[in-house]
Order: C-alpha cells, then sequence, then structure tokens
C-alpha cells in the first residue's frame, strides 16, 4: 500500500483531487517525493513521522494540512492520548495559542469520529 494512502486513508482520492487543481505539477512532487520517497523511508515508523508532521504545521499554522496529518497519525497507529501529548508538548515551542487551535481541531476531528 502506497504511504500515501496510508495517511490520507479514504481522503486519498479526494486530496489527490485537489492537488491536482491546484497545479499538477506541486501535486506530482508532493504525492510522488514528499509521500511515496520522504515519508517511506526506512529509519522512522509512519506514526513518529506524522507526529514530527503535526508539530511542524502547528509551528506553520497550516490547518487543512494539520487536520490531514491528524488522521493520518490516528490511522497509523497514534493514540488520542499521543495526540494530545504531542499538541502539549508544543505549546512550549510554538506557543499556547497555537497549541489551542490545534487541541481544537483534534477535538473536533475526534467528534467527527464518533
Amino acid at each position: 500500500m502506497s504511504v500515501r494512502k496510508k495517511i490520507w486513508g479514504e481522503h486519498a482520492e479526494k486530496i489527490a483531487r485537489r492537488l491536482d487543481a491546484i497545479d499538477p505539477d506541486l501535486s506530482r512532487y508532493i504525492q510522488d517525493f514528499a509521500y511515496e520517497e520522504v515519508m517511506a523511508r526506512p529509519g522512522l515508523d509512519l506514526k513518529t513521522r506524522e507526529l514530527l508532521a503535526i508539530t511542524a504545521l502547528i509551528a506553520l499554522g497550516n490547518p487543512d494540512e494539520l487536520k490531514t496529518h491528524l488522521r493520518g497519525a490516528l490511522a497509523n497507529g497514534a493514540t488520542e492520548r499521543e495526540l494530545r501529548e504531542t499538541i502539549i508538548h508544543s505549546a512550549l515551542y510554538l506557543g499556547f495559542p497555537r497549541a489551542l487551535g490545534a487541541m481544537k481541531m483534534l477535538a473536533e476531528l475526534l467528534e467527527d469520529q464518533d
């Protein structure tokens, strides 16, 4: 199974279409290079890579991408507790407003899953 499918899950086709609509070349770099090469490298499992991606996206303030990677972390073995701890830990380095925004997004995501 491709790394994209492992992370994007049931949203894979929709995400790919949205990326293609923005720009096909950039889409190809994101899908093929970022996911199928960098994210697929040995040395870190996907759960760890997703927790790192979450922290980076909190720092950058990218909510759409953050939601994708929160879902991806859950799909690849991260627990709700691990996601909460990752977000709380990020507050030390990235600020409480960004961590609060990420925690709200996690709460919405978990509510939607119920």
